[in-house]
């Protein structure tokens, strides 16, 4: 049974003004929002999102490399910056925790996520929130995961403390998919690189058809113009930890991974984003989805061995609030 957003909310803005995004590059907050109140509804879609096996196994598997002997299921979770619910539905799906809270800045997130979690049948209330000041009582949950969050937001250790507040003497939080400083150097030169090629090539002749409407090109760019302000962090693994530390977190541990999966993975995403939908049908899907597995294999098998951690892509970070 899912649980409704307090009245007191305010409601997502999917549309915002050429003024409001214009204060959004001075604003990193108001940023935050307007961006992801702009994503939420095709989200899921534009990251292929989903709430089946594929993405249950994905999510699942980022939790056990960080937390391989974690004895589940957790009571209560958390899940801060939850976008659609993309981490906490797949790890409550996948039996890590038995009731959840999702919280993110952005209403259109959190509502998008409680219908997400409605629609799967998992109890699950929600809160605009910020992490930076959660909107919890002291010692209320056993755990509390994010996906990607970290990296937005201006204060990473005022919001660990927050996170230590809220979780319960011996809880312990897990955060995953945060872009390394390295990593995040490479995948957006191939970002860019893709765009540039997809946009100019697909404006000639034959491949014409392949090239999306210029309105929605150009409402891409507004994006990412705000995307730029959004994205505020990037992390070496040990400067993660000790600011985790700093905030009062006991046994501490990171992980790092994709590599070689992350050049395919960025430039994937983008020709994806530059190309109409109905151009890319189920080859593409297979083609995309085995190469990730295949490199990722390639990463965890083979290349952890001679890469340094620090140029993987993703960033796990992982510890405790000490027992009272």
């Amino acid at each position: 049974m899912t649980t409704n957003t307090p009245q007191s909310d305010p409601a997502p803005n999917p549309h915002a003004t050429e003024e409001q995004v214009k204060a959004a590059l001075q604003d990193t907050k108001l940023a935050q929002v307007l961006y992801h109140d702009w994503e939420a509804e095709t989200y899921d879609d534009k990251w292929s999102i989903s709430y089946d096996e594929r993405c249950i196994d994905y999510a699942r598997g980022r939790f056990d490399a960080i937390v391989p002997d974690a004895k589940l299921p957790y009571e209560r979770a958390m899940e801060l910056g939850c976008g659609t619910g993309f981490f906490l539905l797949n790890l409550m799906q996948s039996g890590v925790a038995k009731k959840g809270s999702v919280t993110d800045l952005s209403p259109g997130m959190v509502k998008v996520a409680l219908r997400n979690a409605e629609n799967l049948g998992l109890d699950v209330d929600g809160r605009v929130a910020d992490a930076e000041k959660i909107p919890y009582e002291d010692n209320t949950f056993d755990l509390v995961v994010g996906h990607a969050v970290l990296h937005h937001i201006p204060d990473v250790e005022l919001s660990l403390r927050e996170v230590l507040r809220v979780l319960k003497p011996g809880g312990r939080f897990v955060f995953a998919g945060e872009p390394s400083t390295i990593g995040d150097f490479y995948a957006r030169w191939l970002s860019r690189a893709t765009w540039f090629a997809t946009t100019n090539i697909t404006k000639f002749g034959p491949l014409n058809g392949w090239r999306r409407p210029q309105e929605e090109l150009d409402e891409s760019s507004r994006a990412a113009a705000l995307e730029a302000v959004v994205d505020i962090h990037t992390f070496d693994p040990d400067d993660l930890a000790g600011i985790a530390r700093k905030a009062g977190a006991a046994n501490v541990d990171t992980a790092t991974e994709e590599f070689s999966a992350a050049m395919l993975g960025w430039p994937v995403r983008t020709f994806e984003a530059a190309v109409p939908p109905e151009k890319l049908g189920w080859g593409w899907a297979r083609f995309a989805f085995g190469g990730w597995r295949s490199l990722s294999w390639l990463d965890d098998n083979v290349l952890r061995k001679v890469v340094p951690p620090k140029f993987f892509y993703n960033v796990m970070v992982t510890g405790t609030k000490p027992a009272a």
